[in-house]
Formats: structure tokens, C-alpha cells, sequence
């Protein structure tokens, strides 16, 4: 536009002056408006007009500041008029969150926000929302009341920041906090308190990954938007617990209701389990029925805590102390999360049921699991009966094998009506417990037996079990065990040590199986289980017939095959150290060695028949062992010094 030029320069102060205007309108960097008080510096305009046209960029620069806080001002209405109308359509919380917190980052300008909230329980901050963050190590952090920037807000209620975290020695660093904190790269942090009245509930963050000061004006738009994150927080409560007092009235409204459906399932659960113990049915048959009525899983435990049946639910040990206190109090009680009722006949306990995955279980389905319990009972009844009269009829045939009182033919045929196979091997064993009265030891031996398609029963003073196996050694062992850990006490087992393979064998492998109870007992070896070839030595001395082979391989085994496969003699080199009195001196002379070539072939002895080979009683089984091999092999132990090099 025109514009006057009285004086000279006038026009390129005019110039300059437009340049301001334009500069403003256009909305340009700061730096840029130190350029027309440049040009007319260069131009050589008068002094006067310089420092006018200064003056000028100084107004234009605090115009334009105005206007940047009045825009700033703007976005930050803007972006509070929205986080409020969120608010007022409130649906989802972490949508709310999510968006409040992008928020914050848009008008601060940070490269990180995030937002965490308090956790009554465990006394810390756990982060809830981030936006911009890459660590995911820092996206879970959790911060100890007083801990780092956000620890000290919550504990606080006070807004504070950072230029540089790392370096700020007002905060109470940590490994952990500092570890996410530098894995995320942060630098400078601000962090402003969620407040619902006087209590804090959480705290927002805005952070860079470069230092920097933060400014009074972002500190309060943070603070306003942090309040407006607390008022979304406790509008999402008050939603829930509006939602939640509606579903108590609607459940108040069906309660009536709900009484009849539970006296109808009540009749008809009666009119099922009822017709199941009319018609005979199983105690597996009973458990599925019951667990259907419940609608849960449910097991059934005998008075000594063994599964007699289970339907819909996973192995569940008894618990002792609910079954004793369901039988004190006549009622079913919890036990973490499962229901259990002692299953009684008078004030005999025949057992105990659980169900499981009913930890809400009412008053009626309790009641309903009670009465479960005396069907349970009838059939346990009617269950013993029936066992205590095939235990006898198995008992009988026992005492009948044993003692050979009828002819082999006879008792294969009744034992095959009992479910057992008298021509495959068998293995006879006699069960001994210190602790444990014989009838309990008895029971449990039969409840075995019949799991194992066996016999068992009380022979005289012996109580004899009888089950299918090939090598009653083995079996000897784990019974042992199985049979401790079914009467909670040790059990000793003495087996016979081959299998048996008809009638007429059974009484010699009876005795045979008493001898090693005897051994076992004698050696204090209680609560284990062998035959008498496990037993060293004395087995032999015991045994009917000692199988002398076997045992020499069993305990010089090792030492044998090293000798066969090496052409040495280190077992002449045994037998010449224990011939010496087990002295090492008298053995390098009489087999005219070097002291370290003895001590060698020791050593590799040692190692071939294990550490122990020197314990008394240990070596009375090597050399026992080497004379019958001297014997067995007929021939005259070879000449001092032909056992080959040294081992």
C-alpha cells in the first residue's frame, strides 16, 4: 500500500515495518522477526529509524506472544471440553484414560505421558495407561509409596518435576524404577496427583527423553486434566456400583423363585439317588449322579482316605481335618474351595464325598450334598458286606493254597472264579508292620490283592499276599512302599524269590518268603522289602536253594568283567589284600609289586565295585563272594604277578 516518504530511508522503514505485520499474520518463528531490524541496519537508515523499527519488532514479538498463549489457551479449552464430554458419554474406562492421556501428550508437547494408579493392598503405584512409551519393562513398573518422581506424588498429593531424573538427588531412587526409567530413555518427568477430594488415587506424568524445565503453565494444564482422569475414575466406580445395586434387586425380585427351583431339584434329586440304591447301582454310578445333580465334580474316600470313585473332577487327596470336623458338626464344610461331608452310619465314619468346583455352593444344594451323604453311606454298607464276604471267601483259598488242602485242579477252578489266574507266575509275599494292627495291615493287603487280581489273607500269624509278577525282588521293594504309604506307617515284605507257577509251589515259596521277613528284621532292615537273594550272604544261608552264580556276579560283577575284558587279574590282587589282613605292605611283598602299582589296582578296584568295598561288613560279602568263585572256577589262584599290568 502507499504509504509517505518525507525524509531518505523512510520508504525502507516502511518496508520493515510491513515485514513485521507480515511476519504476525503468517504466524512465523520467533528468530524470524529479528530480520527487518537487520536489513535496515544494512540498508544504513538513520539511527532514528533503526531504533523504531527495533521498537517495533520488540511490540510485534509481545504480540505475538499474546497470541500463542491465547491459541495455547485454546487447544487446552478445546482438549478439556472433550475429555469433558467423554466423561459425559463415559462407557469404557481405559478408553477415557487412554484418550486423556494422548491428550496431555498433544498439548504439552512431551515425548511420553502416562498415568498410574495407587494399590490399597499392596501399598504401591502400578502403571495403567501410556502413551509414546517402548519399554516394556517401563510400562510395568511399579513404584513403593515415597519411591522415585510418582512415589513421592502419591504420598505426597503434590505436583513435581524434573529437569533430569537421573541426576535429581530429591528422589528416592531404586534398581528397578531407575532400570525403566533409563530403558525408556526418560530425562526430564512431571507428575501431578489424581485426586478424588483429600485422597490420591493415582498420578500423571508427562516426560521427554531430553532435560528440560518444565513451565508453571504445563504444570497446571496437567493438573486439569488430572482431575478430570480422577472424576473418570470415580464416575467408572459409581457406574459399577450402580450396576451392582441393580443386580442385588433383580436378584431380590427372583429369590422366591429361586426357593421353588430349589425344593423341585431337591425332590427330584431325592427320587434319582433313591431309585439308584433300589435298582443296586455302583458307588461310581452314585458319584456321577450326585456330581450331576450339584453340577460339580465329585469324589468319594473310603474311612482310610483311598478313591473309591471319582466323576468330573481331578485327583483330590482326603482332608483329615474337614472329614473329623463335617462328622463333629453333622455338616458339610468348605476346605479351599471344595465342599466335604463325612459319610457316617451311626457314629461309625465309613468314609467322606467332596465336591469340587462348587465353591458358591447354597444353602440348598448344601443341604442336598448332606443327604447325598446317607445314600453314600447305605451303599458303602452294602459295599463292606459284599467285600468282607469276598475277602473271606479269598482268605479261605489262601489258607487253602498254603496248606495244600485240596487238589491243585480244585483251586485253580475256584480261583478263576474269583478273578485269578493261578498258571500265570505269581509272587507270594508275608507283610509285617511294627505300628499297624493286623486287621488294618490285613484290609489294606486285600484291598491290594483285589487291585492286583491276587489273594490275601491272615495265614496263621502271617499276614500273605499273592499277585501276579515275574520278578518278586522288584515287586518285594515297591510293595513296600505302596503298602507304607496306604497305612502311614513302615512295612516290612518278605518275598519268596522266584515266582511261583502252580498250586503245589506255594507252600514252599510261603516259607521262603517268612525266612526273608525273618532276615530282613534280623538285619534292621524294617519297613523295606526283598527276597532272600537280595540279602547277600545270609540269604545264601537261609535260601533252600542258593543260586551261588548269581551271587558271586551280583557282588563281584563289576570287578569279574573288568578282568575278562582287560586280561588283568585284579581279582586275584582282592583276594591276596583281604588274604593279608586287608595291608597293603604285605601285598606289594606277596605279590612282589611296587607300592604304588598295589595302590593303583586298589584305587580301580574301588571304583569298579563302589566306595564302600572296605566297610566290615561290605568286605565279609566280597570275600565270601571270592572263595566261592575260587571254588567254582576249580582251579588254583594264578601265580603273584600274573594279573597283568597295572590297572
Amino acid at each position: 500500500m502507499p504509504h509517505p516518504a518525507t525524509h531518505p530511508g523512510d520508504g525502507e522503514a516502511w518496508t520493515a515495518l510491513r515485514h513485521l505485520l507480515d511476519l504476525l499474520a503468517q504466524g512465523a518463528p520467533a528468530e524470524h522477526f529479528a530480520q527487518p531490524a537487520e536489513t535496515a541496519r544494512r540498508a544504513g537508515l538513520p539511527a532514528a529509524q533503526i531504533h523504531a523499527v527495533a521498537e517495533a519488532t520488540q511490540v510485534a514479538l509481545t504480540i505475538r506472544r499474546t497470541l500463542s498463549q491465547h491459541r495455547r489457551r485454546e487447544a487446552e479449552l478445546a482438549a478439556l471440553f472433550d475429555t469433558a464430554g467423554d466423561l459425559a458419554g463415559l462407557r469404557d474406562l481405559d478408553a477415557v484414560l487412554r484418550a486423556i492421556v494422548h491428550r496431555a501428550k498433544l498439548l504439552l508437547g512431551t515425548d511420553v505421558t502416562y498415568l498410574s494408579l495407587n494399590d490399597d493392598e499392596a501399598g504401591d503405584t502400578y502403571m495403567r495407561v501410556t502413551d509414546g512409551s517402548v519399554s516394556a519393562a517401563f510400562q510395568q513398573v511399579r513404584l513403593g509409596m515415597g519411591e522415585g518422581l510418582g512415589g513421592l506424588v502419591a504420598e505426597t498429593a503434590r505436583p513435581y518435576t524434573t529437569g533430569d531424573y537421573r541426576d535429581d538427588p530429591r528422589f528416592k531412587h531404586t534398581a528397578t524404577i531407575d532400570s525403566a526409567v533409563a530403558e525408556e530413555g526418560l530425562r526430564a518427568i512431571l507428575g501431578v496427583p489424581l485426586r478424588l477430594g483429600t485422597r490420591v488415587i493415582g498420578v500423571l506424568y508427562a516426560a521427554d527423553r531430553t532435560a528440560r524445565t518444565f513451565t508453571p503453565d504445563e504444570v497446571a494444564l496437567l493438573a486439569s486434566l488430572a482431575d478430570h482422569a480422577a472424576i473418570a475414575i470415580d464416575s467408572a466406580r459409581l457406574l459399577e456400583e450402580t450396576r451392582n445395586a441393580l443386580v442385588e434387586l433383580n436378584a431380590a425380585s427372583q429369590t422366591i423363585e429361586a426357593h421353588s427351583q430349589a425344593m423341585r431339584r431337591a425332590e427330584d434329586a431325592h427320587d434319582r439317588l433313591t431309585d439308584l440304591v433300589l435298582r443296586g447301582a455302583g458307588i461310581t454310578e452314585v458319584a456321577t449322579a450326585i456330581g450331576a445333580v450339584l453340577q460339580g465334580g465329585m469324589l468319594i474316600h473310603d474311612a482310610d482316605g483311598a478313591e473309591l470313585a471319582r466323576a468330573g473332577a481331578d485327583p483330590l487327596p482326603p482332608a483329615p481335618q474337614a472329614v473329623a470336623a463335617s462328622r463333629a458338626g453333622g455338616r458339610a464344610v468348605p476346605v479351599q474351595g471344595t465342599w466335604v461331608c463325612a459319610v457316617l452310619a451311626g457314629h461309625e465314619l465309613l468314609g467322606s464325598i467332596a465336591l469340587t468346583g462348587r465353591a458358591d455352593l447354597t444353602d440348598a444344594d448344601r443341604r442336598l450334598f448332606e443327604r447325598a451323604s446317607v445314600v453314600t453311606a447305605l451303599l458303602l454298607l452294602l459295599r463292606r458286606s459284599v467285600t468282607e464276604t469276598e475277602d473271606r471267601v479269598r482268605g479261605e483259598l489262601l489258607g487253602d493254597l498254603l496248606t495244600r488242602a485240596a487238589d491243585p485242579a480244585g483251586l485253580a477252578a475256584r480261583a478263576r472264579r474269583l478273578g485269578v489266574n493261578l498258571a500265570q507266575p505269581h509272587a507270594v509275599f508275608v507283610l509285617h508292620a511294627d505300628t499297624v494292627p493286623r486287621p488294618r495291615l490285613l484290609a489294606v493287603a486285600a484291598r491290594t490283592a483285589r487291585a492286583r487280581k491276587g489273594l490275601a489273607g491272615q495265614h496263621h500269624e502271617d499276614v500273605v499276599l499273592i499277585c501276579p509278577s515275574d520278578n518278586p525282588s522288584d515287586c518285594a521293594a515297591g510293595l513296600a512302599a505302596e503298602l507304607a504309604q496306604a497305612v502311614a506307617a513302615p512295612v516290612t515284605v518278605g518275598a519268596a524269590g522266584r515266582p511261583v507257577t502252580g498250586p503245589p509251589d506255594f507252600a514252599r515259596a510261603h516259607a521262603e518268603a517268612r525266612r526273608a521277613l525273618a532276615a530282613l528284621h534280623a538285619l534292621g532292615n524294617r519297613g523295606t522289602g526283598a527276597a532272600l537273594a537280595d540279602l547277600g550272604f545270609v540269604g545264601i544261608l537261609l535260601g533252600d536253594h542258593a543260586d551261588l552264580g548269581a551271587y558271586v556276579r551280583r557282588t563281584l560283577g563289576p570287578l569279574l568283567a573288568y578282568d575278562a575284558r582287560r586280561g588283568t587279574d585284579l581279582t586275584h590282587t582282592l583276594r591276596t589284600y583281604f588274604a593279608l589282613g586287608m595291608s597293603q605292605a604285605k601285598t606289594k611283598a606277596a605279590l612282589h609289586l611296587h607300592v604304588n602299582t598295589v595302590v593303583q589296582r586298589l584305587d580301580r578296584i574301588g571304583r569298579l565295585l563302589g566306595r564302600d568295598w572296605q566297610r566290615p561288613e561290605r568286605a565279609l560279602e566280597l570275600q565270601l563272594a571270592l572263595r566261592i568263585h575260587q571254588v567254582s572256577v576249580a582251579g588254583p589262584a594264578p601265580a603273584v604277578g600274573e594279573d597283568g599290568p597295572p590297572a
